[in-house]
């Protein structure tokens, strides 16, 4: 007759260590993902509905975001390994990883400083590193815009934040300036006359201050004259373009004549030029 007896199976103490530290890795990390979620749906429904976008979007970002950095590095700290570590661990695998920890971590101090500073707002149309368009995100990484053209381009926010920004929505008005080549025959005060009524009259160019016509440059074919005024900047682009469709037909409405590249060429002397004919063997035979 055989007896059975209960038979438990142990793992070696380490084994049993590094089970429980990979158990209580998955659970920080589920744990912190649970948390970002519940706090990104509370931010939602309490300061969503107060805060512009351009303020309210990064801000969802660096705490959603941040939630989970703090998770992940609290989870991975039992097994000694932590933010420091990664960007200082040695060896090929280590360099990649604190290289791009290094550049992760400047992308989100810059996202905070940026959401502090707010040199740029979604909607401001901007230029920043050459990459001229409309904010259309802020978040705690990286900045999108879309180009004049409709593409979208990634700036990181390290980069956004060091870079020369120019923002055209932060300024209560904005230049608009042509410049127009008459004949040198025409009239000159005539002329500068007809471009600051042109301006006047137009419905989104400021009175104060008030447009200007001068002349800027007598070039080859035209004495250059330039007329500038200032309108409001949400209709900067609609003002240039339709000055610029208007000066043409005002112009020709009042008898200024617009030149185009000419060259007049002027003999002083009509001396004879001597012409010497030689006749070939060919023909002599």
């Amino acid at each position: 007759m055989v007896s059975a007896s209960n038979t438990t199976i142990s793992l070696p103490g380490g084994w049993e260590a590094m089970a429980s530290d990979i158990a209580l890795a998955a659970a920080v990390i589920v744990a912190s993902v649970l948390v970002a979620l519940l706090v990104r749906q509370f931010m939602r429904r309490s300061l969503q509905p107060r805060l512009p976008t351009y303020v309210y979007k990064p801000m969802e970002n660096m705490v959603f975001y941040g939630v989970l950095v703090l998770g992940v590095v609290s989870a991975l700290s039992p097994f000694g390994i932590s933010l420091s570590g990664l960007l200082v661990a040695g060896g090929f695998a280590g360099l990649v990883v604190g290289l791009a920890s290094q550049q992760t971590v400047s992308n989100l101090i810059s996202g905070i400083f940026l959401l502090v500073e707010q040199p740029l707002r979604i909607g401001d149309p901007v230029t920043v590193e050459n990459v001229s368009g409309v904010v259309v995100d802020i978040s705690i990484l990286s900045t999108r815009v879309r180009t004049w053209d409709g593409y979208i381009v990634r700036i990181p926010n390290s980069t956004v934040f060091n870079a020369l920004i120019t923002n055209y929505q932060r300024t209560r008005a904005r230049r608009v300036e042509l410049r127009i080549g008459i004949h040198y025959r025409s009239d000159l005060e005539k002329a500068m006359q007809v471009l600051r009524e042109m301006m006047e009259e137009h419905p989104y160019c400021l009175v104060n201050p008030a447009p200007e016509v001068f002349v800027v440059d007598y070039s080859d074919s035209a004495v250059v004259l330039a007329a500038r005024c200032w309108a409001p900047p949400q209709v900067w682009f609609k003002t240039k373009v339709e000055l610029q469709t208007m000066a043409k037909k005002k112009l020709e409405e009042a008898g200024i004549e617009i030149p185009f590249p000419q060259l007049d060429l002027h003999i002083r002397d009509s001396a004879p030029l001597p012409v010497r004919v030689e006749e070939s063997a060919k023909d002599r035979g």
